[in-house]
């Protein structure tokens, strides 16, 4: 497991930081409308569910539910598939949660899929709590660093 040291994108580049919430922004949207709809504390799958829903009705396009990719290790290919809940947009994974509060564990979930995929764009979601949370990822995958923007 790598353990990324997470810098402040605005800091490193304010206009990449201001491009990605722009090009994030329909997808945040959704992702509030759902919470503010269906309210706290749910399971994780009505949530996905819900979202599903929600990008389709606001034409949030491509995207997959339960995005399946592989891994290679040492030039082979590990039968194990892995999953992540939403590939949108060409560019951008979404892990949707239902937990008290995000940790790091969650958050090492999202950017090991993001280190395998070479994605470079990645949201962390939180439905569950009365006020949602939400986290957002860059992986610069030249200096293999992980910006929060």
């Amino acid at each position: 497991m790598k353990n990324y040291k997470i810098e402040r994108l605005v800091d490193k580049d304010p206009i990449l930081c201001n491009k990605l919430k722009q090009f994030c922004y329909d997808i945040n949207g959704c992702c509030q409308e759902v919470h503010r709809d269906m309210g706290p504390f749910l399971n994780e799958y009505m949530y996905q569910d819900a979202l599903e829903i929600v990008l389709e009705e606001h034409l949030i396009k491509p995207f997959t539910r339960e995005y399946y990719f592989s891994v290679e290790f040492h030039g082979k290919r590990i039968n194990h598939k892995h999953f992540v809940d939403f590939f949108v947009k060409d560019k951008v994974f979404i892990e949707c949660k239902a937990v008290e509060k995000l940790c790091l564990d969650h958050r090492q979930q999202l950017w090991n899929y993001m280190r395998l995929t070479k994605t470079r764009i990645g949201i962390l979601w939180n439905f569950a709590p009365v006020r949602d949370q939400s986290e957002h990822y860059y992986l610069d995958t030249e200096t293999d660093t992980m910006y929060m923007f």
